[in-house]
C-alpha cells in the first residue's frame, strides 16, 4: 500500500452499555490518552469546550522517543451518539482523519474506531520522501501502530463505559 492510496485502518468492539453512556468517553478528547502509548492528551482551542461541529483541539503525541509534537484537529462530524469525527491540521486536505461510530448492538454499542492517514502531508510523508524504496514497510509499520492503540482505547472505552 502506498500513502497515495489513502490507508486506513479500522477496529470495533461490542459494549455492555447504550450508545448514549458511551457518547461521552468517545468525545471527550483526552480520553485515548488514557490508553494509547502516542497520543499524550488534547486541549481545546481557545473559544472552544465542548464537541461540536467545527470546534478545535490542540492534541500532543509522542513515538519512538522522537520529540513529542502537536496537531490542530477540527471536529467535521459530530451526530450525537451516532458518530464523531475530526480532521487533523487542514480540513480541506487533512494529515489524518479519525472517526467513531456507535450502532446499537444488541442490548449494547457496536463502537468502531476508523483512521485514514492522508491525503495532505504529516510527518509520514516526510519519512517516504526520505526513503521511498521503503514507502509501503513505512505504511504498513505505522497502520499496525494505529491499530495497536486504536484497539487500546476502544477497550478502555469499554471498560469506562462498562464501569469495569
Amino acid at each position: 500500500m502506498r500513502f497515495a492510496d489513502d490507508p486506513t485502518v479500522e477496529v470495533s468492539v461490542h459494549i455492555d452499555a447504550s450508545p448514549d453512556r458511551v457518547w461521552p468517553f468517545v468525545t471527550d478528547v483526552a480520553v485515548p490518552a488514557e490508553f494509547s502509548s502516542e497520543f499524550q492528551g488534547a486541549e481545546w482551542e481557545e473559544g472552544f469546550d465542548s464537541p461540536v461541529l467545527g470546534a478545535r483541539f490542540r492534541g500532543t503525541n509522542e513515538l519512538d522517543g522522537r520529540p513529542q509534537w502537536q496537531t490542530t484537529s477540527e471536529i467535521v462530524e459530530c451526530d450525537e451518539p451516532r458518530a464523531f469525527a475530526w480532521a487533523v491540521m487542514n480540513v480541506k486536505n487533512p494529515s489524518a482523519t479519525w472517526r467513531f461510530t456507535l450502532h446499537t448492538d444488541g442490548g449494547g454499542t457496536r463502537l468502531t474506531y476508523f483512521a485514514r492517514m492522508g491525503p495532505g502531508p504529516s510527518g509520514l510523508t516526510a519519512a517516504i520522501e526520505q526513503m521511498p524504496d521503503k514507502e509501503e514497510r513505512i505504511i504498513e509499520r505505522r497502520l499496525e501502530h494505529h491499530r495497536a492503540n486504536m484497539t487500546a482505547t476502544i477497550e478502555g472505552i469499554k471498560r469506562l463505559a462498562e464501569g469495569v
